[in-house]
This record gives structure tokens, C-alpha cells and sequence, in this order.
């Protein structure tokens, strides 16, 4: 037997990293298949949300603007004393609305009910849920939580997870495959259609790894286990987003209004500002004044009487205007500010990645980047399960008595190698839980069927 191992130990990477790619392909790709054409979806949609709700977004455009206090007493008519005020956009442009936004009962986290005021006339345009800075409309929130949870709720995250979890390794593992067998690309063209099939397959792979290595990383930052691990090694590296204190209490070190990934905090303690509506007007003319220059921007009114305001840029294209000030609405005192300019690189290149993903980053250029990567990926997981499909077996073939599995293939490694392996597993397992549970269920799949008499092998996407 030992014999038989120090012969037999030459040439199982290859054939391993096959099974592997082959049992994450065939388990995996449907959660990514899901999750890149929600994706390509959701960067296609800000021209169709403007186009619905063309009625809530437009305003006159002839006309002066009238102060935002008579633009937040009207929204707060048309909407009742039951909603909390919570932060106002003031219209960017001419022939835009002002956005009113209110925490209501009934709302899930990070979304409020905006009523759109037109600021000329200050007629209410409509009354829509929006969703997180960047302040998606309804149908743009319902394809963003069928491409995050399926509509589950938060076991559907676990599947955007297991996608983003495997799609890197999936993308690289292919690379390494078409790197190993590229002097066989001409001999597949005599294979007939499943050899063209690969050939699209690995091709279409290569082109797409970087983009797809992207957008799993990127994605991860979302994710519940993964994502919480990333924010944790952020902090340790000193990569964080810096936060900007809004306390305004002797000593406190203030907290974060971080929030980078787009969501707002929700808390009933938003309540202490129809008494003065035109703080509004005074805090955009402060915060003008202190540099806040851009279009797009979000006031928020103090939590309590021991916080500040905040006005902050919402602006996420390029170049990038995410500045905000926190003012002392007793003084009209910037107490802090937050300066993009000022931020670490890793947190630039975060701020950046995250919004690239969503395809803000450069307008439709970026949009039609992400739609046409997602695509593209959708026919890459639609060659594989086709190519298996050709090679499917027959349901009544039996298997050799040396099926080449998983646990095969590691039979044949090196104590170093499998120690190194089992490592390397294990601190991915850590780093991203549900991918190490996936594997765990895959190799258990390999030893199940192992052990059958007349399984029904799969054939390797070879």
C-alpha cells in the first residue's frame, strides 16, 4: 500500500481542483446565477425609475426655490403627526423635488416614506418608500432585496453569501484549470459540441475572472458573517471609514455616523424638530459655508438635545462628494467635520469598490460595466450546467470501484500538502462561515456517494 501512494501522488492537484471546481459549479451556480442577473438588473434601473416615477421626481422648473421650512410644514401636512421627521433633500436641481423623508411603522430597516415636495410651487408631486443613501425608489428596493435576500428576509442573506463566498474561488479555480489544459484548445475543436462548449466556457472565464473576483469581495462586504468579519479586520488595520461625532456633551468622544454602506440609522429618539423648521434653511446656509458644496445632499436633524445636525453629501459619482459637517444647532458651530479627501486610501478604495459594485460610480458607463460582467456571467454558469448535461450519466451505470472523488484525490497528497490544505479550509471556514459549511456539506456529498454501491456518479466538467 504504501508503495502504491509514493507512486500514485504525481498528478492529483489537477484532477482535485476539477472535482472541486466541478461540485462548486454544479451546487453553487444557481445561487450565482440568481444573484448576477438580480445584479445586472438592479444597474439597469435608475433610468426606469426615472421614467415610473417621472410624476414624484419632476417639479416646475420655472421659479424661485421657496425656503425649506415651508417645504418641511408642507410635507408634514400631507403625511400627519404620526411620522418622525428624519432628514430632508433638498432638490438638487432645477425641475427636481425636494425630498421629505419620515420614519413610519410598517417600514422595513433603512427605508423611509419620502413625500416629494415641489419647491416652487409647493405642490406634493407623491409619496414613495425609499431606501438608503442612495435613495432607491420601489421598484429598484424590491430588485435590490430579490439580488440580496430573495425576499426572505435574513436567512435569504445566507444565499447572497454563499455566492459571493464562491464565486472568487470558482472564477480562479477556472483560470488555473484553463492555464493547466490551454495547449489542448485545438484538440478540443475535434470533441464535437461539449468541446466547444468548454472552449466558451474557459474563455469567457479568463476574461471575466478580475471583474468577477471584484464583485465577489465587494459583495462580501454586504454579507452577514463574512461582511462582519471584513468591517473587524478593517478596524484592526485602521481602515475604517472615519466617523464623524455629532455629540455635543463635554467629554464624549461622540459617535459614528458611519453608515458608509448606505443605510440610515433608525431611531424614534428623530423627534425634537417641528418646532423649528426653518433650522433647515439656517443649517443648509452653515454647512454651505463650511464647504459643503455639493448638489446632493441630506440634512438631518439632531437625535436629542445633546447631538448635533448633520449635513452631509450624498453625491456617490465620480469625482466623489461624501463630505458632512455636525452643527450645534444652539450656536450654529460646526463641531466636526468629515472630509473625503482626508480619508485613508483602503477607506477611498472601500467608499469606491462598494459604489462601483452598485454602478454609481461613473453613471451609465459603470451601470453598463456591471450589467454586461453579470450577464456574461450568467452564460458562463449556463455553459457549465449544459456541459454537464451532455456528460450526465445514465441512471442506471455503475461506478468503478475507484471513483474519482474528492477523497481519491486526496489520498494521494502529501502529508505536507493535506496539512497545508486542511489549514488553508479551516481559515477560510473562519474568515467566511457559510462558504466553510458548504464545503463541509460538499465533501460530505463526495463521501456519501462514495460509499453507495450503484450511485449516480456526476461526470467532471472536464
Amino acid at each position: 500500500m504504501l508503495n502504491h501512494n509514493q507512486t500514485s501522488d504525481k498528478g492529483w492537484e489537477y484532477p482535485l481542483l476539477v472535482r472541486l471546481h466541478f461540485y462548486a459549479g454544479l451546487l453553487v451556480g444557481t445561487f450565482i446565477f440568481i444573484a448576477a442577473l438580480s445584479g445586472a438588473l438592479f444597474a439597469l434601473t435608475p433610468q426606469i425609475e426615472n421614467w415610473l416615477y417621472q410624476t414624484e421626481l419632476t417639479a416646475v422648473q420655472a421659479g424661485e426655490h421657496r425656503p425649506l421650512a415651508a417645504q418641511v410644514e408642507v410635507a408634514r401636512e400631507a403625511i400627519g403627526e404620526h411620522a418622525v421627521l428624519s432628514a430632508v433633500r433638498p432638490a438638487p436641481a432645477p425641475g427636481q423635488t425636494t425630498r421629505v423623508m419620515f420614519s413610519v411603522d410598517g417600514l422595513a430597516p433603512s427605508e423611509h416614506q419620502a413625500i416629494f415636495v415641489d419647491p416652487t410651487t409647493l405642490k406634493v408631486r407623491g409619496s414613495l418608500a425609499v431606501y438608503g443613501t442612495s435613495g432607491t425608489l420601489p421598484f429598484r428596493i424590491w430588485i435590490d432585496y430579490l439580488h440580496r435576500q430573495l425576499h426572505l428576509g435574513e436567512v435569504g442573506r445566507y444565499y447572497s453569501e454563499l455566492a459571493a463566498s464562491w464565486l472568487w474561488l470558482v472564477a480562479l479555480g477556472g483560470v488555473l484549470l484553463w492555464w493547466h489544459r490551454r495547449g489542448q484548445n485545438r484538440a478540443a475543436k475535434a470533441e464535437g459540441a461539449r468541446g466547444r462548449l468548454r472552449r466558451w466556457h474557459s474563455t469567457l472565464g479568463v476574461i471575466l475572472c478580475v471583474a468577477l473576483v471584484f464583485f465577489s469581495v465587494t459583495g462580501l462586504t454586504w454579507s452577514k458573517w463574512a461582511g462582519a468579519n471584513i468591517a473587524s479586520l478593517r478596524a484592526q488595520l485602521d481602515w475604517s471609514t472615519p466617523g464623524l461625532s455629532t455629540s455635543l456633551s463635554p467629554g464624549n468622544t461622540g459617535s459614528e455616523l458611519s453608515h458608509h454602506e448606505g443605510h440610515h440609522a433608525e431611531s424614534p429618539r428623530l423627534t425634537m424638530l417641528t418646532d423649528r423648521p426653518a433650522l433647515f434653511d439656517e443649517m443648509l446656509a452653515r454647512a454651505r459655508s463650511a464647504g459643503i458644496d455639493a448638489a446632493l445632499l441630506e440634512i438631518r436633524p439632531a437625535a436629542d438635545a445633546d447631538s448635533a445636525w448633520v449635513v452631509k453629501e450624498i453625491d456617490r459619482r465620480w469625482p466623489t462628494q461624501v463630505d458632512a459637517v455636525a452643527i450645534d444647532p444652539r450656536s450654529m458651530t460646526v463641531v466636526d467635520k468629515q472630509v473625503f479627501e482626508e480619508f485613508p486610501l483602503a477607506a477611498k478604495l472601500t467608499r469606491w469598490g462598494i459604489d462601483a459594485h452598485m454602478g454609481i460610480l461613473f453613471g451609465w458607463p459603470n451601470q453598463l460595466f456591471v450589467a454586461a460582467c453579470a450577464l456574461a456571467l450568467c452564460v458562463l454558469v449556463a455553459l457549465g450546467y449544459r456541459m454537464w448535461w451532455l456528460r450526465r450519466p445514465a441512471l442506471n451505470s455503475r461506478v468503478s470501484a475507484d471513483p474519482k472523488r474528492v477523497m481519491t484525490h486526496l489520498r494521494k497528497a502529501s502529508p505536507i500538502a493535506m496539512l497545508a490544505m486542511t489549514i488553508v479550509a479551516f481559515m477560510l471556514g473562519i474568515f467566511a462561515p457559510v462558504m466553510g459549511v458548504s464545503l463541509l456539506i460538499f465533501l460530505l456529498i463526495d463521501a456519501w456517494l462514495g460509499q453507495r454501491s450503484i450511485p449516480t456518479q456526476p461526470v467532471l466538467m472536464e
